[in-house]
């Protein structure tokens, strides 16, 4: 396990940890909870976190087999124009999620209910609807696939990404205990600037995946 591939996947781990599920959730319940809202934030982090480490699990486990097949396929330039082209279309596929070419759609607020239950059933809805543009945590579960390391290595990484991925609603908690007459008004425009931007952020992480992607290809087949 390297530096840099540490350093790449604290950076996925920190764009994951900006998602809508992972933030805006967080910073409305914040504002919406008057009753134990630290309990009823931590419980639903904890859902977002187990759920995301199971799939991470999961994908390393069922795909490895997978993974090494087709490694041996895609190895020297054929994986390089693999790579290349895959990052290209992720590129391209970015701008859709422009806002100046989508309708703008009256944001939803989720529902808060009353039990410890429901902020569960909250986190595991939040995290099955991202599933599907989980692209930075897609990504890291692809790198540690390539890796090649054992589940003694990859098994606490994945923990510890899913941990860094809550860390800045954790600290919203301890502002929040700390200063939150200064804090409400921040959250309240920074939500409200989350709801208006979160397709957005989808096309970034399409983007910034897809950058990375292409420029491996495109270096390895023409720069080396």
């Amino acid at each position: 396990m390297t530096t840099s591939l540490l350093l790449s996947l604290g950076a996925l781990a920190l764009l994951d940890s900006t998602s809508f599920g992972t933030l805006g959730i967080p910073i409305y319940l914040l504002l919406a909870i008057k009753d134990r809202p630290v309990l009823r934030m931590v419980v639903y982090l904890g859902t977002i976190a187990v759920f995301y480490f199971a799939v991470g699990v999961g994908l390393m486990l069922g795909l490895r087999g997978v993974f090494d097949q087709v490694g041996q396929v895609l190895e020297g330039r054929t994986g390089y124009w693999v790579s290349a082209v895959v990052g290209v279309v992720m590129f391209i596929a970015s701008f859709w999620f422009d806002p100046k070419r989508r309708k703008p759609k009256p944001a939803r607020e989720p529902k808060v209910g009353g039990s410890l239950l429901s902020m569960v059933g909250l986190g595991v809805t939040a995290a099955l609807i991202e599933v599907a543009t989980m692209v930075p945590y897609l990504a890291a579960i692809g790198m540690l696939t390539n890796a090649g390391v054992g589940p003694l290595t990859w098994v606490p990484v994945l923990a510890g990404y899913v941990i860094v991925m809550i860390v800045p609603a954790l600290l919203l908690l301890v502002v929040r205990a700390l200063a939150w007459t200064w804090l409400r008004p921040k959250l309240e425009r920074l939500h409200a600037w989350i709801v208006r931007n979160k397709t957005e952020a989808i096309g970034w992480a399409l983007g910034i995946v897809g950058f990375l992607l292409a420029r491996d290809g495109i270096v390895n087949l023409f720069f080396k």
